[in-house]
């Protein structure tokens, strides 16, 4: 068995906050995690929102400091990477958010958004980049000619397609998928979820990927790890998941979408 790519071990998250008659009062936003992720796999995050998935991801990212816990990248502890060494990890792991519209500056062209994560580890020199800019986006099935077009000038579907461009033009070992398809149509999504899966098998990528909708998690997902109230209640392989939950809380969320599943156009498919 390869080494996990990455590894959680006892994570956890804490925030303090105020409530009511200025108490203050602690919530665990992600407790006790614990889950590995090898080289090569989709590893499915699922829950309904408020479970923690997206504060996990932040912490993988060292967005957010853990409050105890460790999370291994490769050979390195995140958690207490100094700022080389940081940016170092950080051109291996790259993220695709939710929103493709806030996604990128409104200002600047795709180009110009694809080049930036160039520039800023120095890798080639302007002909260099160029180059690579127009392959991440053939790559996405968008063309070179979209890099000199602007965020508002391509639909929701296209600037999610150029976000993942971004995503892997550092040519990444990971890649987290933070609800990447929440706000495209349903025939939008399987479009994405396909590219999702191409570029996984072209590039040899890694993904963690987080929804709340169980029809993604189920289609594009390896394993599945299922997150209630900060913690990782259930994981198993995708099958095992969807056709026999174990937990009580992972029957709930199948219960209340029966047949789970994504219907995939054909003309999409392959």
């Amino acid at each position: 068995m390869p080494e996990p790519l990455v590894r959680c071990q006892a994570l956890s998250k804490r925030f303090g906050a105020h409530g009511l008659l200025r108490r203050r009062h602690v919530v665990d936003a992600v407790a006790d995690v614990s889950i590995d992720v090898a080289p090569g796999e989709t590893l499915g995050i699922v829950g309904e929102s408020g479970s923690g998935k997206s504060t996990l991801l932040r912490l993988i990212l060292r967005l957010l400091r853990p409050t105890s816990g460790q999370i291994w990248f490769e050979d390195s502890d995140i958690a207490t990477l100094s700022r080389g060494p940081l940016r170092a990890m950080r051109r291996r792991v790259q993220c695709v958010f939710q929103d493709p519209t806030s996604s990128f500056n409104p200002r600047q062209s795709i180009g110009a958004a694809l080049r930036t994560p160039l520039e800023v580890h120095g890798i080639g020199n302007r002909r260099d980049r160029d180059s690579r800019v127009g392959e991440a986006l053939d790559l996405v099935g968008l063309g070179a000619s979209f890099a000199s077009r602007y965020p508002h000038q391509l639909s929701g579907g296209q600037r999610q397609r150029a976000a993942i461009a971004r995503a892997i033009i550092l040519r990444p070992a990971l890649v987290l998928a933070d609800e990447p398809t929440s706000a495209l149509d349903v025939s939008v999504q399987a479009q994405i979820l396909n590219l999702f899966k191409q570029t996984k098998s072209e590039l040899g990528l890694t993904y963690i990927f987080v929804s709340h909708d169980l029809g993604v998690i189920r289609y594009i997902s390896d394993r599945v790890a299922v997150m209630y109230l900060g913690r990782i209640v259930e994981t198993g392989s995708a099958a095992e998941v969807f056709t026999n939950p174990r937990h009580d809380y992972t029957k709930a969320l199948l219960a209340a979408v029966p047949g789970a599943s994504l219907q995939i156009p054909e003309s999409d498919m392959g």
